[in-house]
Protein backbone atom coordinates (compact mmCIF):
# COMPACT_ATOMS: atom_id res chain seq x y z
CA UNK A 1 0.00 0.00 0.00
CA UNK A 2 1.20 3.51 -0.71
CA UNK A 3 0.70 6.58 1.49
CA UNK A 4 -1.47 8.03 -1.28
CA UNK A 5 -3.67 4.92 -1.19
CA UNK A 6 -4.17 5.30 2.55
CA UNK A 7 -5.23 8.91 2.00
CA UNK A 8 -7.65 7.82 -0.75
CA UNK A 9 -9.06 5.14 1.55
CA UNK A 10 -9.67 7.64 4.35
CA UNK A 11 -11.27 10.08 1.90
CA UNK A 12 -13.58 7.29 0.69
CA UNK A 13 -15.36 7.47 4.07
CA UNK A 14 -17.05 10.60 2.68
CA UNK A 15 -16.17 12.71 5.73
CA UNK A 16 -13.91 15.72 6.15
CA UNK A 17 -10.43 14.26 6.69
CA UNK A 18 -7.02 15.58 7.61
CA UNK A 19 -3.59 14.21 8.38
CA UNK A 20 -3.06 14.45 12.15
CA UNK A 21 -5.19 17.57 12.72
CA UNK A 22 -7.04 20.28 10.88
CA UNK A 23 -5.20 23.59 10.48
CA UNK A 24 -4.85 25.73 13.60
CA UNK A 25 -7.56 28.32 13.94
CA UNK A 26 -10.15 26.26 12.08
CA UNK A 27 -13.13 24.54 13.64
CA UNK A 28 -14.31 21.27 12.12
CA UNK A 29 -17.85 20.14 12.91
CA UNK A 30 -18.27 16.40 13.50
CA UNK A 31 -18.36 13.90 12.01
CA UNK A 32 -14.78 14.04 10.75
CA UNK A 33 -11.68 11.89 10.55
CA UNK A 34 -8.01 12.39 11.37
CA UNK A 35 -5.32 9.87 10.49
CA UNK A 36 -1.60 9.59 11.20
CA UNK A 37 1.36 7.23 11.41
CA UNK A 38 2.71 7.31 14.99
CA UNK A 39 5.42 4.65 14.61
CA UNK A 40 6.82 1.82 12.54
CA UNK A 41 8.10 -1.64 13.33
CA UNK A 42 9.96 -2.54 10.16
CA UNK A 43 11.07 -5.98 9.12
CA UNK A 44 14.85 -6.12 8.84
CA UNK A 45 16.87 -8.47 6.61
CA UNK A 46 20.43 -8.42 5.33
CA UNK A 47 21.30 -5.34 7.38
CA UNK A 48 18.54 -3.19 5.90
CA UNK A 49 14.90 -2.31 6.30
CA UNK A 50 13.39 -5.05 4.20
CA UNK A 51 9.74 -4.05 4.61
CA UNK A 52 8.22 -0.93 6.11
CA UNK A 53 5.51 -1.93 8.60
CA UNK A 54 3.85 1.30 9.65
CA UNK A 55 1.25 1.80 12.34
CA UNK A 56 -1.79 3.66 11.03
CA UNK A 57 -4.27 5.32 13.38
CA UNK A 58 -7.63 6.55 12.12
CA UNK A 59 -9.69 8.62 14.54
CA UNK A 60 -13.41 9.07 13.90
CA UNK A 61 -15.07 11.95 15.77
CA UNK A 62 -18.86 12.24 16.13
CA UNK A 63 -21.33 14.30 18.19
CA UNK A 64 -23.18 11.15 19.26
CA UNK A 65 -22.25 7.49 19.14
CA UNK A 66 -22.93 6.49 15.51
CA UNK A 67 -22.81 2.71 15.11
CA UNK A 68 -23.96 2.88 11.47
CA UNK A 69 -21.10 5.23 10.59
CA UNK A 70 -18.60 3.01 12.42
CA UNK A 71 -19.89 -0.02 10.49
CA UNK A 72 -19.52 1.90 7.21
CA UNK A 73 -15.91 2.84 8.06
CA UNK A 74 -15.17 -0.75 9.08
CA UNK A 75 -16.62 -2.04 5.80
CA UNK A 76 -14.20 0.22 3.89
CA UNK A 77 -11.28 -1.00 6.02
CA UNK A 78 -12.33 -4.62 5.43
CA UNK A 79 -12.62 -3.96 1.66
CA UNK A 80 -9.04 -2.67 1.73
CA UNK A 81 -7.93 -5.93 3.36
CA UNK A 82 -6.97 -4.29 6.66
CA UNK A 83 -7.26 -5.71 10.18
CA UNK A 84 -7.62 -3.31 13.09
CA UNK A 85 -8.22 -2.90 16.77
CA UNK A 86 -10.88 -0.49 17.93
CA UNK A 87 -11.14 1.72 20.99
CA UNK A 88 -13.93 4.15 21.87
CA UNK A 89 -14.05 6.99 24.34
CA UNK A 90 -16.08 10.06 25.14
CA UNK A 91 -14.20 13.37 25.13
CA UNK A 92 -16.07 15.36 27.77
CA UNK A 93 -14.30 18.68 27.19
CA UNK A 94 -15.15 18.58 23.47
CA UNK A 95 -18.51 16.79 23.93
CA UNK A 96 -17.57 14.33 21.19
CA UNK A 97 -17.24 10.60 20.80
CA UNK A 98 -13.91 9.33 19.47
CA UNK A 99 -13.52 5.94 17.84
CA UNK A 100 -9.88 4.99 17.29
CA UNK A 101 -8.90 2.37 14.72
CA UNK A 102 -5.30 1.13 15.00
CA UNK A 103 -3.71 -1.13 12.39
CA UNK A 104 -0.47 -1.91 10.63
CA UNK A 105 0.04 -1.26 6.93
CA UNK A 106 2.83 -2.38 4.62
CA UNK A 107 4.04 0.79 2.92
CA UNK A 108 5.49 0.38 -0.56
CA UNK A 109 6.26 3.97 -1.48
CA UNK A 110 4.68 7.36 -1.92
Amino acid sequence: MKYSEVKTLVESFGLPASYYQFPDGTVQAPPFVCFFYPQSDDLYADNSNYQSITQLVIELYTDAKDIDLELAVEAKLRQAGLSWSKECEYLGDEKMHETIYTMEVLINGE
